[in-house]
């Protein structure tokens, strides 16, 4: 994790929300073009139940502040054209659902935020670099209309939006969290 975005980085997606600890945020992408920022898209979000932390920790929701990378994406249904790798696992994705669970399509598309996961691995490989403590799993997935455990969801559009414009080779990150952090 970082506070910075990296030089390198040619694509974001900013997350943020209005204080500490609102569940609601919005979602906008950026690509740099020279060395000007262009807005792309935005859309309403949800973050984490409780807000936004600096110290995540496992069952805490809330979400993670920081700059993160983003490099792997899947989903239950087919990849809708995805430039990040894209895993296609109805069962893996299947698994996290229990029957008759109102959130049986939150998993349709994810993107992995790389927080305390391994890159280049399906977004629900649970390896945990920093150590299960740390928490992890943590996605851009779609929108059920409330808070979260820690992930950031997005409208059906938008996720589609972000996997055709996400390109592994603009290296592009995730910033994420309340407005008083973020411009700190």
């Amino acid at each position: 994790m970082g506070k910075r975005v990296p030089p390198n980085a040619r694509q974001a997606v900013v997350v943020y929300g209005d204080d500490a600890d609102s569940a609601e945020s919005t979602v906008v992408l950026y690509e740099k073009q020279g060395a000007v920022w262009k807005r792309e898209g935005s859309w309403p979000a949800h973050n984490g139940r409780l807000g936004w932390t600096t110290d995540h920790r496992m069952d805490d929701e809330r979400s993670p502040v920081g700059v993160f990378s983003l490099t792997d994406a899947g989903g239950s249904l087919d990849d809708p054209g995805s430039r990040l790798r894209y895993w296609y696992d109805d069962n893996a994705f299947a698994s996290m659902i229990e029957d008759g669970d109102e959130h049986v399509h939150d998993f349709d598309y994810v993107i992995a935020i790389d927080y305390n996961r391994l890159k280049g691995v399906a977004p629900f490989d649970w390896s945990r670099p920093d150590g299960v403590e740390k928490g992890g799993g943590i996605w851009l997935h779609l929108d059920h209309g409330d808070g979260t455990s820690a992930c950031v969801t997005v409208p059906e559009s938008g996720m589609k939006t972000l996997l055709r414009a996400l390109d592994p080779r603009r290296h592009p990150v995730v910033v994420m969290g309340d407005r008083k952090r973020l411009s700190a």
